[in-house]
């Protein structure tokens, strides 16, 4: 019989690179179907908040500023690392009480979503993009821009496509995100910092936080350094007094859920036109 001692994981946030704790230093018990104690995981306060949001500012430009197909590449191996980590991804959805079937099915679809998503970066310009007809000697072009800092309120039911299908759309258009898990999804969401640290993602641009959606989200719908809230997993009972909220500093607020299309990825964008002077 082995006498060695279990070493437990210790369940952090992911802010800027790194796996801080909470900087109020409380944490959430989570506890399997039958009340066994799981883990302690992080529970995010205010400051974090404000770090995260700070941390995906100053990485957002510089992501943005790489190319459609570089970030194509990282989203590629986002789903490359989570492909070797799906047994452990799928072992902590079960602990949850997550049917076995069901979690190695959650797994596998999220590392298609991150393919999915790879492979629609250097197309979406093509997609949306368009030289425009005018009358004058005038060139005029629209061509998709980030958002710029996105929040994600990620269902906390989620499992792992609950999060990187809110993550995978926004990075992917050269966002920076600040996403919000808590319940079961918040074992999950604490090992996804881990995939997405050896994914070669710079830091701050992806940052993850564990917690009460009704105490977090409304200090990112308030905060004017956040350009938008995609609001698919918050709670029935706030979202509408998010959406107010949003409309009060300018934000955008939307719901994508997750779906695997165009309509998606423009929800984590924006259009701009430009005029260019241009002889006939």
């Amino acid at each position: 019989m082995s006498d060695r001692v279990e070493v437990r994981k210790t369940y952090k946030l992911f802010i800027g690179g790194a796996f801080p704790r909470s900087e109020s230093a409380r944490t959430t018990a989570v506890t399997a179907p039958d009340g066994t104690l799981l883990a302690h995981v992080a529970t995010a306060s205010r400051k974090d908040v404000r770090d995260a949001v700070r941390a995906a500012r100053g990485a957002q430009e510089s992501w943005a500023g790489r190319t459609p197909y570089n970030r194509g590449q990282i989203l590629y191996r986002i789903a490359e690392v989570l492909e070797g980590r799906a047994a452990q991804l799928a072992g902590e959805l079960e602990a949850v009480g997550v049917p076995a079937a069901e979690a190695r099915a959650d797994v596998e679809a999220a590392v298609d979503g991150a393919v999915y998503w790879a492979g629609f970066a250097d197309k979406l310009e093509q997609l949306v993009g368009s030289v425009n007809p005018v009358a004058g000697p005038f060139l005029n072009l629209s061509s998709v821009v980030p958002m710029g800092v996105c929040a994600l309120a990620c269902p906390d039911t989620g499992g792992v496509r609950g999060v990187l299908g809110l993550v995978c759309p926004a990075i992917m258009a050269g966002n920076a995100v600040v996403a919000v898990a808590g319940g079961p999804a918040a074992l999950v969401t604490s090992t996804l910092g881990e995939v997405v640290a050896t994914s070669d993602v710079p830091g701050g641009v992806v940052n993850l936080l564990t917690g009460d959606h009704a105490q977090l989200l409304p200090w990112l719908a308030d905060h004017d350094d956040v350009d938008q809230i995609d609001l698919s997993g918050a709670p029935a009972g706030i979202a509408a007094d998010l959406r107010a909220r949003t409309a009060e500093n300018l934000k955008r607020a939307s719901a994508t859920h997750g779906a695997e299309d165009l309509r998606t990825a423009m929800a984590f964008c924006e259009i701009r036109t430009v005029w260019h002077p241009a002889s006939i």
